[in-house]
């Protein structure tokens, strides 16, 4: 509902959940050079010195590579990066996992004496990519599409790639070289047409240089694949995944994709055949190791989708056990828990936003509608009313060629809001704004407690199981059938066999 969009999102405010909190570090330092230590004897009593003591200064890979300018941009970078996916994921067993690649890779690196540093991002987003100095980033979301080890060390030996053969600099070297011209073509022509042109020259030889850097990445990241024991033949795998990934996400019209690898890593069917082109030349299909019961075992229980701090969409209920609250949309509407709020778009153009602000001081509700940040507000509509028990206003506004229906909530010291909105004329915002005002409420404590995120779960296929009947295990998901199947690299037509393990995604 593009066009819905644009009126909701006039109408902005902070988010109505808290940013997720940052956690501590949890990225994994890993040095590309094993220590050797060489000619060792045991030494007598007599030479033993108490005195002797670590030093208080010793040598770290980040001292090592402070002086590297390569570091400084990732370092300064990193920060950005952590806020923009949600935060570190921070779980032992999945770093432990992602480290275990990452040092196998680490020792066929074309530079051994990189150091990386890799980073779980709490983001349900399919992406990877790295910073200039070796820092190298995974989403969760990546981690759970995957269906083995050799699959993620195919993205990662990728990135390390970019790494290795100094992409991040290059492009910002060629990023400035683009700003700069379109300054000067600015400056000498005067935003005319021959200026727009060699504006536009320059972004495309720069999109052309990119795609140049990511088709040198699948080579290197291929090879390294090979040299490391893994399949080979795992890059133009998840490649095929993760562009199944993106149509089954391309149904959803409300879903932004800005976040995700291909909408950074430009793909094509060329570009899978060419991953397999070179993964041959480690041998046919199979040879190498797959990594899949390690794997498996590593990402059974890990977080899918929206985190708690996010809260939770469960069919038309959204519930934020942080918080403490919940509303129901009404049947037909599609739930969209946002960045910035969270959005329910129904049939016939009907649209909902919720979010929230924190709001110190006495000013009354009335007061707060009418303070500015409502286009087209009818003051004459402003009501006082209470909700759930908890003090309330509503009001009604006119902007463009959309009604909408204004309802806020006072809960402590945050003001909840409702924005409602439907074309002019339409007689069915006054009942869908009374759906969702209505069914705002506090959560009870039993509530809370038994609110539990999604997680993969691995289960073992047994005897007369199929597509379906697994699927239907599934619990706070849509199209079950399709997920399992994306979840599971399976097309249509594929075989189950018992004993086989498969992901359902399920909060039990």
């Amino acid at each position: 509902m593009a066009k819905t969009a644009a009126p909701l999102d006039s109408l902005t405010a902070p988010r109505a959940t808290p940013r997720r909190r940052t956690a501590p570090l949890a990225s994994v330092a890993l040095l590309g050079a094993a220590l050797t230590l060489a000619g060792c004897q045991t030494l007598g009593v007599d030479f033993y010195e108490p005195s002797l003591t670590p030093s208080d200064t010793p040598q770290t890979a980040e001292k090592a590579a402070a002086s590297d300018p390569r570091t400084r941009i990732g370092a300064r970078e990193h920060p950005r990066i952590i806020a923009s996916y949600g935060g570190e994921f921070r779980d032992p067993k999945t770093e432990r996992l992602v480290a275990r690649i990452v040092g196998a890779l680490t020792l066929v690196s074309e530079n051994p004496k990189q150091a990386y540093r890799i980073t779980v991002l709490n983001s349900p987003a399919v992406n990877a990519f790295a910073l200039p100095g070796g820092y190298l980033y995974v989403t969760r979301g990546l981690l759970a599409l995957a269906n083995d080890a050799s699959e993620v060390a195919a993205v990662l030996s990728h990135e390390m790639a970019h790494v290795t053969a100094n992409h991040g600099l290059e492009r910002q070297r060629r990023e400035q070289e683009v700003e700069l011209a379109g300054q000067v073509a600015e400056e000498l022509f005067s935003n005319s047409l021959a200026g727009r042109q060699v504006v536009a020259r320059g972004k495309l030889s720069l999109a052309a240089f990119s795609r140049n850097q990511e088709l040198q990445a699948d080579v290197i990241g291929v090879r390294m694949l090979g040299q490391a024991g893994y399949d080979p033949f795992a890059a133009a795998r998840f490649l095929e995944s993760m562009n199944a990934n993106q149509r089954f996400n391309a149904v959803d019209p409300d879903t932004d994709a800005s976040l995700d690898f291909l909408a950074s890593h430009p793909n094509a069917p060329q570009r899978v055949e060419l991953a397999k082109s070179h993964a041959r030349a480690f041998g046919p299909e199979g040879v190498g190791d797959r990594g899949r019961d390690y794997y498996l075992s590593g990402i059974n229980g890990l977080l899918f989708g929206d985190s708690p701090n996010e809260g939770y969409v469960r069919g038309t209920d959204f519930l934020h056990p942080v918080l403490g609250i919940r509303f129901s949309v009404p049947p037909g509407f599609k739930i969209d828990n946002n960045a910035d709020a969270v959005h329910a778009t129904g049939p016939r153009d009907l649209a909902i936003r919720f979010d929230g602000v924190t709001i110190t001081g006495r000013q009354s509700l009335a007061e707060y509608i009418a303070s500015g940040w409502v286009t087209g507000l009818d003051e004459s509509s402003i009501r006082q009313t209470r909700i759930g028990g908890l003090s309330a206003a509503t009001a009604r506004a006119r902007a463009d060629k959309w009604d909408f229906d204004i309802t806020v909530i006072r809960l402590k010291d945050r003001i909840y809001r409702f924005l409602t909105a439907a074309p002019n004329g339409s007689n069915e915002l006054d009942a869908t704004a009374s759906v969702v005002r209505s069914s705002f409420r506090k959560m009870s404590a039993s509530e809370i407690r038994s609110l539990e995120p999604l997680r993969i779960r691995i289960v073992t296929i047994s005897q007369g199981d199929t597509v379906g009947s697994l699927a239907a295990r599934m619990r706070g998901v849509d199209r079950k059938v399709e997920l399992f199947r994306l979840l599971n690299a399976l097309p249509p037509g594929a075989t189950l066999s018992p004993g086989q393990k498969v992901k359902i995604v399920s909060d039990r």
